[in-house]
């Protein structure tokens, strides 16, 4: 059976945050580049809400990065 990982919305939604800053990015533009509204960013950012896969492959793609490489990052 494998491990159980911490990876929950909370965690995604830290590990979004740091890396949105570490690319110098404001909520705002990254929202743009990702294609979804600010605020919702803000409440993907606090773990606030569940987001599709769609909407997350999004969010790599603006962070520079695949899917994959986020999720494994969110779970570390």
């Amino acid at each position: 059976m494998p491990k159980t990982t911490r990876f929950s919305r909370l965690s995604l939604g830290r590990t979004i945050r740091r890396e949105r800053e570490k690319l110098g990015l404001s909520q705002e533009d990254f929202a743009e580049e990702a294609n979804v509204h600010r605020t919702y960013i803000s409440s993907i950012e606090l773990g606030k809400v569940n987001i599709g896969i769609e909407v997350a492959n999004a969010l790599a793609g603006a962070l520079g990065m695949k899917l994959s490489e986020l999720v494994r990052k969110a779970e570390s």
